[in-house]
């Protein structure tokens, strides 16, 4: 009686073998290790929260906010902790994004796992640090002297404030890990960086609109500090994907002499 082939779950999500419902479960076992990874970073996080709570209310929002109800201070807290134990379990993070993807890549493409782990960590954390101490500053300046300039007194609360500066810095660093999803999407071949190039100006455009939504200012100084980011992430994302990208297959050309053969 011959032998049983054992199927190897991962060589049959890279042949296409795999159903729906198996992606799905390989999905959901991607998801389970990241919520874990999360957890460990915010345990980790809690130890660094407090500082941190101190370093954005006295050098980033620069006035002593108040909190309306018993519990705004202490879910403040774990907010920030939450999003510093992202920001700490990111390596960990993009390396199941990768464990997802890498079986639908040829196998000299699938050595690129440390090398996409680091740059996108290291993208993460400067997207996040520019809109820290670049973006966010200018913003709440600016939003602060507009309302000083009418005679308001400024009595901000520590959950808005807090959310405020959170969600440009999270937002930063998702946007800054433009060219390391234009290098796979590259790589598993939905676009090229022939068509990339050619729609360089819909992507200007389109960043500039991004910019223009995200922004808390309505001035084009601190729309056009978000959109030249984008713009010249899209530029390193057609870069990466000339060089990284998969090499469109070339049919051979039937010469004269076969097809006579042929036709003999």
């Amino acid at each position: 009686m011959a032998d049983e082939q054992v199927s190897d779950p991962e060589a049959d999500r890279a042949l296409g073998k795999m159903s729906f419902m198996e992606h799905l479960g390989e999905l959901r076992t991607r998801i389970m290790w990241s919520l874990a990874s999360a957890g460990v970073g915010l345990a980790i996080a809690l130890f660094f929260t407090k500082p941190v709570m101190r370093y954005l209310i006295e050098h980033i929002i620069r006035v002593k906010p108040v909190f309306t109800s018993p519990t705004e201070a202490f879910w403040t807290y774990m907010k920030i902790a939450l999003i510093l134990g992202v920001f700490i379990s990111m390596p960990a993070l993009l390396w199941q994004v990768w464990k997802f993807v890498a079986p639908g890549l040829h196998q000299h493409e699938k050595r690129y796992a440390a090398p996409f782990v680091l740059v996108s960590s290291v993208l993460f954390l400067l997207g996040g640090a520019f809109a820290l101490f670049l973006v966010v500053p200018f913003a709440m300046r600016f939003l602060l002297n507009f309302g000083e300039d009418y005679g308001l007194q400024p009595m901000i609360t520590i959950a808005s404030s807090v959310d405020f500066v959170l969600k440009f810095t999270l937002a930063f660093g998702l946007v800054f890990e433009l060219p390391v999803v234009i290098t796979i999407l590259s790589m598993i071949g939905v676009v090229t960086p022939q068509f990339l190039a050619q729609k360089r100006k819909y992507a200007i455009l389109i960043n500039f609109i991004i910019a223009a939504i995200l922004t808390p200012t309505p001035d084009i100084f601190n729309q056009t500090l978000m959109a030249a980011p984008m713009c010249l992430l899209y530029e390193i994302g057609i870069i990466c994907a000339r060089v990284f990208g998969r090499k469109p297959t070339i049919q051979p050309v039937p010469t004269a002499a076969s097809g006579d053969s042929q036709s003999g």
